[in-house]
């Protein structure tokens, strides 16, 4: 596994938070903010700020180009990828935290197609922002494991790191999974339904997500399909489009029931949603905060390490169903020696 070197703050930071060795520095409150922090350096202090392009930006012309090329490239690149993932081994549901962590482990094997199918025109779910509209996020260890791995910086602290900006990591996964060939991601796309074989899930029913929106408003606007060897349900906690997968298995009698999530327990629940993460009916694989709406477990708040090691979870439990070396059989080395991934094949539910 890749990993990303940590080293010390810049200069500027240094000089603020640590002026003075036996000298707390002050929070809004009073209280000492910790002075044991650590960051990583993206790029050197002495890199040139001049333009590495070489064009004349006084003198600059693009290219000619006739608007019908323009017209005919969108399209008909779309349209390849939708033949191509008609049919394809996994489709993730929702690309917030869990889905894009998913999306992330399942691409390092360039023979696994992976189709993201995500209803917002932005992907990343609420993982653009911390908790109650705050910019950091807070990721308790050993989660942070896989920030060192996708390769963002964090400020490091005894039990959980700080990453300044949570778009810092959806930007940055993001920027990875996207560029791998093996992922096309279709955003402002709805999964209206499942596609459901002798009691087996083989893919999704889609639609454009405009079109989901307005059905009441217009006459029958038929979807479109995917199949798919496994489907990963990421949608998320209930909502407009949240735990869609969960409440559908329920509406078709594939599940006796969806609880929804109980009240906050950080503790409690970061672990339950990576352990309950499985399998929940053949075919189909729940990640993330969905795994509380079918299991009962207590919500977590706003911390997403669990987001990051369920779907990671997710994709090796998908492999596993392909035949493909995984973690969870060990027949590959675990995701990282300080995280356990082990297979849930109970349905347990966890009490708040």
């Amino acid at each position: 596994m890749a990993s990303m070197a940590t080293s010390s703050l810049s200069s500027a930071s240094k000089s603020l938070l640590f002026e003075h060795n036996h000298h707390h520095f002050p929070s809004i409150l009073g209280t000492p903010l910790p002075t044991r922090v650590t960051s990583t350096s993206a790029s050197s202090p002495n890199r040139s700020l001049s333009i590495s392009a070489k064009y004349d930006l006084q003198s600059f012309r693009f290219q000619p180009i006739r608007e019908s090329i323009v017209s005919r490239e969108m399209p008909r690149r779309y349209m390849t990828d939708m033949i191509t993932y008609a049919d394809t081994d996994v489709v993730i549901i929702g690309a917030g935290s869990a889905g894009l962590s998913c999306a992330y482990e399942l691409s390092k094997d360039p023979s696994i197609r992976v189709a993201i199918v995500e209803q917002s025109v932005s992907p990343g779910g609420g993982a653009w922002l911390g908790g109650q509209l705050f910019s950091a996020m807070v990721v308790r260890k050993p989660a942070h494991l896989f920030l060192d791995e996708v390769g963002v910086p964090y400020d490091e602290n005894e039990s959980y790191v700080v990453v300044r900006h949570a778009a810092l990591f959806t930007s940055t996964i993001m920027a990875k999974v996207l560029a791998r060939p093996n992922v096309k991601l279709f955003n402002a796309v709805a999964v209206e339904d499942l596609i459901v074989r002798e009691g087996r899930v083989g893919g999704v029913v889609t639609n454009w997500a405009l079109v989901s929106m307005n059905h009441d408003s217009q006459s029958c606007m038929d979807p479109n399909v995917m199949e798919a060897r496994v489907v990963v349900s990421s949608c998320g906690h209930d909502g407009p489009f949240g735990a869609t997968g969960v409440k559908r298995l329920k509406g078709i009698g594939m599940i006796d029931e969806v609880p929804g999530m109980k009240a906050l327990d950080m503790n409690a629940a970061e672990d339950a949603i990576v352990r309950l993460t499985r399998e929940v009916v053949p075919g189909m694989i729940v990640t993330g905060m969905e795994v509380a709406e079918i299991d009962g477990a207590p919500r977590m708040g706003p911390t997403f390490g669990a987001m990051m090691i369920s779907g990671q979870k997710a994709a090796q439990l998908a492999l596993k169903a392909l035949g493909r070396p995984n973690a969870i059989d060990k027949t590959v080395g675990s995701v990282h020696p300080e995280i356990v991934i082990a297979s849930s094949d109970g349905r347990d539910v966890v009490d708040a």
